[in-house]
């Protein structure tokens, strides 16, 4: 059976497709200007080439009765007082035309003539707790016994390999509903990033960014360029609002300029990193060897995202790069070389990322290995241990025991989920993703917004074409040879949320798994299991 905000949300959607694509010339000197309600905190920002997808979902999502309780979250990062993303603030009402909140993916050139903003909408997240004014638009969980009935012949399917363990968890109450074998640690591929997400977010904050520099050491004239570890660091001539190598070598020709300087020795610095930059599973399209300093994940194409050949030397490349940008101003340098800033090098510019929350979302998005491998430095940093494989795979297992979480049979060996040897529970990731929607940790809530949401963004964008589940599905998705998992969380029929994990080993055909996994989770959704 078919709820009718569903059945609203069918018959709405081509029409929204159509209003997406010609947003910018219909919006025009509509919309309505908010500004953030947490003073100092950033515009969220959403994971590249995802923009007109987000507000598609967010304005569907809200027509489906999603709705986050007021008050459960305090303001915090991209989150205001009333506890939902102040770029959803405002109910989209694009069926009339008219606009709503800045979503803040506009460029300068736009920003300084008419106001373009997407349409925005009510919250996509559920209610999570009691307390909230809208606490009581959200129905019963689902019983136990009628989620047994629903999912255990789905589960069942010989598509999904020789082992499979689930779990499905209340995020309001935090109560689990379902289990199967729940506990059993199985190969977890990709969705380990939403471990890495929790664990570099508690550590670090939302607010946190990371800064890349150029230091000239006195006397020298040796000009440094040292890696702070940013994985969104670009060169392309549009920076999307990630923090630009252009910008950095600008500023550094311009105070180079003032001290009469024409000519510098080039070095780069990357001892903020430890150990070796190859992943494990050796040379791959999948991860570039992990650099402090590396521009444009060390892509050998104009791509941001998904499998592409990558420099063998990321840092050497990023150099290189600035190298070239600095001559355009009249700056000679030698051939880079490695080095190490001393205290006493001045910084001439600097640039840094957006803030973690953002780049915690565009790596949940895109799955991406490159910033996972990141944070999980980023996050041995933050514990003040060596930044290596080994060193971010153990701060990682730490921070999310010192939250209290169910560890127990989990194996951490990267922050991205390659490595084979990872190992993680269903009962571990529905309560990671429960607590990224706890009252009392709302630093943790960009892993919830980040999750790709199916049929519109990220690595579900493709999947779920059709279905009931579209737009009210948000999961991390993981996908290994012989592997194959999915969790996330999901708004049931009767407006409740619910967390879920599915985890697969010995499966032999990843198409079928897909979309049995993809049965499963539309079946939770059209849940009123009573």
């Amino acid at each position: 059976m078919v709820v009718p905000e569903l059945r609203a949300w069918r018959a709405a959607r081509p029409r929204l497709a159509r209003l997406a694509r010609g947003a910018r010339s219909r919006l025009a000197g509509a919309a309505r200007s908010v500004r953030p309600s947490s003073a100092g905190s950033a515009r969220p920002r959403l994971a590249r080439g995802a923009k007109l997808a987000t507000w598609q979902f967010t304005a569907i999502a809200g027509t489906a009765g999603a709705v986050l309780a007021a008050g459960v979250v305090t303001a915090a990062g991209p989150w205001d007082s009333t506890g939902q993303r102040t770029a959803e603030r405002d109910r989209a009402v694009a069926g009339a035309g008219a606009g709503g909140t800045d979503h803040g993916t506009r460029s300068k050139r736009q920003a300084d003539s008419a106001a373009l903003p997407a349409p925005s909408a009510a919250t996509v997240l559920a209610g999570l707790g009691g307390t909230g004014a809208a606490a009581g638009s959200v129905g019963t969980a689902p019983t136990g016994r009628a989620l047994t009935g629903l999912l255990g012949p789905l589960l069942g399917d010989a598509a999904l390999g020789t082992a499979h363990t689930a779990a499905v968890v209340d995020v309001s109450s935090g109560r689990a509903l379902y289990t199967k074998d729940a506990g059993r640690a199985l190969t977890p591929a990709s969705t380990t990033k939403i471990a890495t997400a929790v664990a570099a977010l508690s550590a670090l904050g939302t607010d946190h960014r990371f800064t890349t520099r150029a230091a000239l050491e006195p006397d020298t004239k040796e000009l440094v360029l040292v890696g702070g570890g940013d994985p969104t660091l670009t060169a392309h001539a549009d920076a999307d609002g990630w923090a630009s190598l252009r910008t950095l070598a600008d500023s550094t020709a311009a105070a180079l300029k003032k001290r009469g300087i024409k000519r510098v020795t080039l070095s780069y610095d990357t001892t903020l990193y430890a150990g070796t930059a190859l992943h494990p599973i050796g040379v791959n399209d999948n991860l570039a060897p992990v650099s402090a300093l590396v521009a444009d994940e060390g892509r050998t194409d104009d791509s941001t995202s998904g499998p592409t050949a990558r420099v063998s030397d990321p840092a050497v490349s990023a150099a290189r790069t600035f190298a070239g940008f600095l001559k355009r101003h009249g700056v000679t340098t030698t051939s880079p070389g490695p080095s190490k800033a001393t205290g006493r090098a001045a910084t001439l510019a600097s640039v840094s990322s957006p803030p973690l929350s953002d780049v915690v979302e565009r790596m949940l998005t895109n799955s991406d290995n490159d910033i996972a491998e990141a944070l999980a430095r980023q996050t041995a940093v933050a514990a003040g241990t060596r930044a290596d494989f080994a060193g971010g795979a153990a701060a990682v297992g730490a921070r999310l025991k010192l939250l209290g979480l169910p560890v127990a049979g989990a194996r951490f060996h990267d922050g991205s989920g390659l490595d084979r040897d990872d190992r993680l529970t269903a009962n571990l990731l529905t309560a990671l993703l429960v607590k990224a929607g706890a009252a009392d940790h709302p630093e943790l809530r960009p892993v919830l917004t980040g999750l790709p949401v199916a049929g519109f963004t990220g690595t579900l964008s493709g999947r779920y074409a059709g279905d009931g589940a579209a737009g009210v599905v948000r999961a991390k998705t993981g996908t290994l040879t012989g592997v194959n998992a999915l969790a996330g969380t999901v708004v049931d029929k009767d407006g409740r949320m619910l967390a879920f994990a599915f985890l697969t080993s010995g499966t032999t055909d990843p198409t079928a798994a897909i979309s049995a996994l993809d049965r499963t989770a539309t079946a939770l959704a059209g849940c009123g299991c009573h």
